[in-house]
């Protein structure tokens, strides 16, 4: 496993939060807000590689020049549904010129394979240099899931520089599996926990996050 790769942003208002995620007793309207503080947070750490220019501002004293995100860009939020939804209100209100583009995947138990069910990624890319991508989903635990989703955006000559992953929760199996196919991808998260369990579950994590965020 590639450390330099992987980002953990473990700041206290994170550490916090993600203790009250973890926490058994904690219900789903709780786990949603812990969730959305700590989605908000991984955001603005994944968001540095946008590109900057220099804006002309005037101010209620003079006018200077500022540094503001480049307006030519098209960025791309990417949930995996359903638990990737927790990130998407976030996402708008911190970058409400991006695209949301949902991804829709369910594990089969059996083989914990994805399962494809709706993909909202066919659009055509003409510069594909100019896209900046987040896959969003808040456990990284095989990484079966998440590579199916870097998969259609690479397969659209998007550069993997413009492509992260954004996870609260991952697993060291999840993050190699991904390295594998992708050494060069960033991953952000909050958190990278002690292993899976035989079910594909995170240890300690915090058991089904769509079954915790969505009360099922």
């Amino acid at each position: 496993m590639d450390l330099s790769k992987v980002r953990v942003i473990n700041n206290p208002v994170v550490l916090q939060n993600l203790c009250t995620m973890r926490d058994k007793n904690t219900n789903s309207h709780g786990v949603r807000i812990a969730a959305r503080k700590i989605t908000r947070c991984l955001l603005y750490e994944a968001s540095k590689n946008l590109p900057l220019v220099e804006k002309e501002v005037v101010t209620p004293l003079t006018s200077f020049k500022a540094k503001t995100i480049a307006s030519d860009i098209e960025l791309i939020i990417s949930p995996i549904l359903r638990a990737g939804l927790i990130f998407t209100d976030e996402a708008i209100d911190i970058l409400p010129q991006a695209t949301i583009r949902h991804l829709g995947m369910y594990r089969d138990e059996k083989t914990l394979k994805p399962v494809w069910y709706y993909n909202k990624v066919s659009m055509e890319i003409s510069n594909p240099e100019n896209f900046y991508v987040y896959i969003t989903d808040p456990m990284l635990a095989t990484g079966n899931s998440l590579l199916g989703a870097i998969d259609l955006y690479v397969n659209k000559g998007i550069p993997i520089k413009n492509i992260k992953c954004i996870c609260i929760i991952s697993a060291p199996e999840g993050i190699e599996n991904i390295q594998k196919h992708y050494p060069e991808i960033e991953i952000i998260t909050a958190a990278i926990d002690d292993h899976l369990n035989e079910n594909g579950y995170i240890v300690p994590g915090m058991g089904d996050a769509g079954d915790r965020i969505f009360n099922t």
